[in-house]
């Protein structure tokens, strides 16, 4: 892992396009921006003509040592940043980001003869920094064993899902979508939440000694994390993040 300076940093909108139909996939340009390891986040802050100020923190979709940063932003209606994200953000607009942030939760390519197998387990946009994840293991051509198991409501609620297919299609990740209320006809489950019965049988067995991140809504992960612990997973082996209104 490379250790980056953290700091607050002047962004350019370059790129803002619908994602699901609650989320929007927003591309910042930021010539200070260090980079990143896979699994970061930074804080947003945005700034009213009155000078009222509101910042929330966000996971980055993207990693490396480019200057060009990726969210993928999910409205909370209640929230204060993110209704305005989603709906009012434009091309050209100015905000601030700090970052990046992060050392526990990210993951970086290892140099191992035997490397450890990856498990990422994802609950709704909980999936943005286990994405940015696959994608550096695809990029890197780690040779780390890699599995998505993916949470999500429906099929048009699936953040990346082009990117998703292509990395499954390659053979970078296994992908398994778990659809909690409407699945697609060629999906083999019917629609339903995730459970510890279709935990064990989508994850990477813990006499496998993988490392595992889990991302979500707070129950989401409190639940998986204690199913991870019920089947043999070492707590040490289990990173986790949550994030709530924003």
């Amino acid at each position: 892992m490379t250790r980056r300076p953290t700091a607050w940093h002047a962004a350019t909108v370059a790129d803002v396009r619908a994602e699901t139909p609650t989320a929007k996939r927003i591309e910042l340009d930021v010539p200070t921006w260090p980079g990143n390891d896979a699994g970061a986040h930074l804080d947003l802050r945005l700034t009213a003509p009155d000078g009222y100020q509101a910042s929330r923190s966000y996971s980055i979709a993207s990693s490396g040592e480019g200057t060009r940063v990726l969210l993928a932003v999910d409205e909370v209606p209640e929230g204060e940043v993110s209704p305005f994200l989603v709906h009012d953000l434009r091309v050209g607009d100015q905000i601030e980001v700090h970052g990046p942030l992060g050392a526990f939760f990210v993951w970086t390519p290892r140099a191992e003869e035997s490397p450890r197998p990856v498990q990422l387990i994802a609950g709704g946009s909980g999936v943005v920094p286990l994405y940015a994840m696959a994608q550096a293991h695809a990029d890197a051509g780690d040779a780390s064993e890699f599995r998505l198991l993916y949470s999500v409501r429906t099929p048009a609620d699936v953040f990346f899902a082009d990117e998703l297919a292509a990395l499954a299609n390659s053979g970078a990740v296994e992908l398994d979508l778990v659809y909690t209320r409407a699945a697609p006809p060629e999906a083999s489950l019917p629609p339903g939440r995730l459970t510890p019965e279709r935990l064990r049988g989508a994850a990477v067995p813990a006499d496998e000694n993988p490392r595992v991140y889990v991302c979500g809504p707070t129950p989401f992960v409190e639940a998986v994390s204690r199913w991870l612990l019920d089947a043999g997973h070492r707590p040490g082996d289990i990173r986790t993040e949550r994030f709530g209104g924003s």
